[in-house]
């Protein structure tokens, strides 16, 4: 992976100006902005596509094709254009590490990760929904009967969601957010990972019941990759979670066995 990007976007100078850095504003619209965009277009789209025999899920995984891929790769390269420089001048935190380090650091980072999936989110998620979020409808959550949907349906879902929220979607956002704007935050120091990676729970406006727990499972994730100068570390780990959820997603609606062909 780190030999691709690194092919498709030079190696060059990996420091941003003071007059280049971001204000909290600017960086609160940026991080905000593009998750109100994906959520508008899934409250928009799931009932079209549940009346086509799909889950809500789908219209997820299309808002990241339509909404999410375009906007945030989108802008890279208008910064890019903009700037009159290339892919490489925008999307920095690209300095080598040591393999073996670089290794550790995504097994332990993405360990913590796991394991506070697994065991903190299923009460925060239902303290949060019960408390909070109880007034938005059952398929908003995409936690559907999945035995409704035909099995045909239940696969391409799932097929679309492994290439769009388990690598496509990940890969992008690690671009965007920990390769454009964490780096235009340095000025914050050691603060920088911190606002970084609320802001990037809180932009996943489509599932605000799972803002703490993702704060909490990825944050070190978001530290690392501060610490370490390097978004390959990010991309990795995002890379690898969100692969573990869609194959969870998979075992849950092989278990649904689906409503036939």
């Amino acid at each position: 992976m780190a030999n691709w990007l690194n092919g498709a976007i030079p190696m060059e100078p990996l420091s941003i100006p003071t007059n280049q850095q971001h204000s909290i504003a600017r960086s609160v619209v940026l991080h905000l902005l593009p998750g109100a965009l994906i959520t508008a277009f899934y409250i928009g789209v799931a009932p079209m596509v549940r009346e086509l025999g799909f889950p809500s899920l789908m219209a997820l995984y299309l808002a990241i094709v339509v909404v999410l891929i375009p906007f945030e790769l989108g802008l890279l390269f208008y910064r890019a254009r903009k700037e009159a420089a290339s892919l490489g001048r925008v999307v920095l935190y690209r300095e080598p590490v040591p393999r073996g380090q670089l290794v550790g650091l995504v097994l332990v980072t993405f360990t913590w990760a796991s394991l506070i999936a697994m065991v903190l989110f299923p009460p925060l998620d239902e303290f949060f929904t019960d408390t909070f979020f109880f007034w938005l409808p059952d398929w908003f959550f995409m936690a559907e009967d999945f035995a409704r949907y035909s099995a045909a349906a239940l696969l391409i879902t799932w097929v679309v969601g492994l290439l769009a929220n388990g690598i496509a979607g990940p890969v992008v956002e690690e671009l965007y957010f920990r390769g454009y704007l964490l780096p235009r935050i340095s000025w914050l120091g050691g603060w920088a990972p911190a606002l970084n990676m609320v802001l990037f729970s809180l932009y996943h406006f489509f599932t605000p019941w799972a803002t703490v727990g993702r704060i909490v499972a990825l944050l070190p994730m978001v530290s690392a990759t501060w610490w370490s100068r390097n978004i390959y570390l990010g991309i990795a780990v995002h890379v690898l979670w969100n692969i573990g959820g869609m194959l969870l997603l998979l075992a849950i609606l092989l278990g649904s066995g689906g409503s036939g062909p």
